[in-house]
């Protein structure tokens, strides 16, 4: 069928539904088993709902389902990706179809690393009046069909939630029922997603007229009551966030404010000048809502893409809050889903571009520091996958050393460690250098390393004991302990901790040798790996009844 299934190509696809004569008719069905998230939503520290500013971000290009549509990936030049998960706490797809269900390459990317994935429900124009008569005015029944058809979905194929967005007018019987639908929906959504949740976008009014409010007031606060969130409009002012602010009281968290990338109409700042609205925003303890972040790639072009990625997210990074790390094992080679070559330990196995986000690793900070170090991804060389992380920096004269922090952790420590890391020097000297990977660990007085003889660091550093071979039967699993080729060096460590919470993993890049000059360094990161002894030591559960469906030959 061609709405599973390329037409071209036979490859399974992702896609969205139109109207409600195909919402109300959905039923799961044995062709959109590829369409399945495989990744559950990975843990983090804080929760979500912490008390904090959140950051979403609403991804809107050309119209949605490009190259991403394709589940098993596509032969892609320069595709758009997105990486700074850390940064950001929700992710929406936005498409002008009734019913945007995610790409399911998306859920698979946020959900490895930490962030819900929400679709669209959509209603605009004359269709959309005509549409949201035939649910809404109808009545509890009419529109509870649609919430539970709605809550369904997003169980089914493993995303988290909605955005809901009424762009048009509604009679006084629609209007009336809509705070009763969303309350449904989100009821649904709740019971039938853990962690769900459902965000109303800032256009209806009490009233049923459609007029933009770019804030929080008695005119939509209906609304907002009924679900997890508002998500405003984009033409706000300082004076409007401090009512929303006043009005929202204990959830002013829940008020994403509405920043649009591409500056249209009257805004406070897009482009590289996003930052000043998120200063605002932040300002009034407000969270945030990027729309369109495409802008980087749309605007700016995709030659210079990831470049500009990175600036443009580097200036946004003291107004986004991150989170952290808190289960192990963590590993990543730090692909972006994407490359112009395909690497297996080190060595390029097939020229070619290739794009696909599942295959995306779980992704670091990006940390940027003006002069001292920049951080970027290289596709040009990597370990395993498309790219490897290239940290390029300056080591000051006098100093020994620069530590970069990849990854931050909240959990406690198992009492040991394994670690290995796999990298690359580059540059006209790469022998004036080592690189090692450093462990922090948070304020607990009882913390020490090892055995009760030695003293707790000052300042919580730790580093990992160098093992020169895999411990006895650990050989094949820790085999990154001697398996350097292709110009990586390979390291293993061990670590011993008692009572201690882990807070920080970093790469130390240090000279040889003292030096009163300033050195510049240039390194390559292919693959970095924690793990909790404990498990590794036990033995993977076997896989039994495997089957296989739906074969093509070609």
């Amino acid at each position: 069928p061609a709405r599973y299934f390329d037409t071209k190509t036979t490859e399974p696809i992702s896609f969205f539904l139109s109207g409600l004569e195909e919402l109300l008719a959905w039923q799961p069905n044995s062709n959109d088993e590829f369409n399945v998230s495989a990744v559950p939503l990975a843990k983090r520290e804080p929760p979500l709902l912490s008390r904090r500013p959140r950051t979403l971000v609403c991804h809107d290009m050309r119209g949605g389902y490009l190259e991403d549509r394709f589940i098993q990936g596509s032969a892609t030049s320069n595709p758009y990706v997105f990486y700074h998960w850390r940064y950001i706490d929700i992710f929406v797809y936005f498409s002008h179809h009734t019913v945007t269900i995610p790409p399911v390459v998306w859920t698979n990317a946020a959900h490895r690393n930490s962030v819900p994935v929400l679709g669209t429900f959509i209603t605009e124009w004359t269709d959309g009046e005509k549409l949201c008569e035939a649910f809404l005015a109808g009545g509890e029944e009419a529109f509870g069909a649609v919430a539970e058809q709605l809550a369904r979905i997003a169980q089914h194929y493993r995303f988290d939630g909605w955005l809901v967005n009424i762009e048009n007018t509604l009679s006084a019987a629609a209007v009336g029922n809509l705070p009763l639908f969303l309350r449904e929906l989100t009821a649904r959504v709740h019971s039938a997603v853990p962690g769900g949740l459902v965000i109303w976008y800032d256009s209806v009014l009490k009233d049923g007229t459609l007029r933009w409010q770019n804030e929080l007031n008695d005119e939509n606060r209906m609304f907002f009551d009924a679900c997890d969130g508002l998500f405003t409009n984009y033409n706000w002012k300082e004076e409007q966030l401090e009512r929303t602010q006043r009005l929202a009281g204990p959830r002013q968290n829940d008020i994403y404010v509405g920043v649009d990338v591409f500056g249209r109409g009257d805004v406070i700042g897009g482009g590289f000048n996003t930052d000043k609205s998120l200063r605002l925003i932040r300002q009034y303890g407000l969270s945030a809502a990027i729309f369109a972040p495409g802008w980087v790639y749309e605007h700016l072009g995709k030659e210079n893409f990831l470049q500009n990625e990175n600036k443009f997210w580097g200036s946004l990074a003291e107004y986004l809050p991150t989170h952290s790390i808190c289960t192990l094992p963590l590993t990543t080679s730090f692909s972006l889903g994407m490359g112009t070559s395909t690497f297996l330990d080190g060595k390029d196995e097939e020229s070619g571009p290739w794009y696909d986000l599942s295959a995306q690793d779980i992704q670091p900070l990006y940390p940027e520091d003006q002069d001292m170090l920049s951080t970027s991804c290289c596709l040009q060389d990597a370990w395993c996958g498309g790219s490897s992380l290239q940290l390029q920096g300056t080591i000051p004269p006098g100093e020994e050393r620069v530590a970069v922090r990849l990854f931050s952790l909240q959990m406690p420590a198992p009492p040991k460690l394994f670690l290995t890391l796999l990298y690359k020097l580059e540059g006209p000297q790469p022998d004036d250098f080592t690189v090692a990977l450093e462990v922090t660990t948070g304020d607990s007085g009882m913390c020490f390393e090892g055995n009760p003889t030695s003293l707790p660091e000052p300042n919580g550093r730790y580093h990992p004991r160098f093992l020169p071979a895999p411990p006895p039967g650990l050989a094949k699993l820790l085999a990154a302990c001697q398996r350097g080729s292709h110009g990586w060096t390979s390291r293993c460590y061990e670590l011993e901790l008692q009572d201690c919470s882990l807070r920080d993993l970093s790469v130390i890049v240090s000279r040889q040798q003292p030096s009163l000059q300033e050195t510049s360094f240039t390194c390559l990161l292919g693959e970095v790996r924690v793990l909790d002894a404990a498990s590794v030591a036990a033995s993977p559960a076997q896989v039994h009844s495997v089957t296989a469906s739906q074969l093509w030959w070609q």
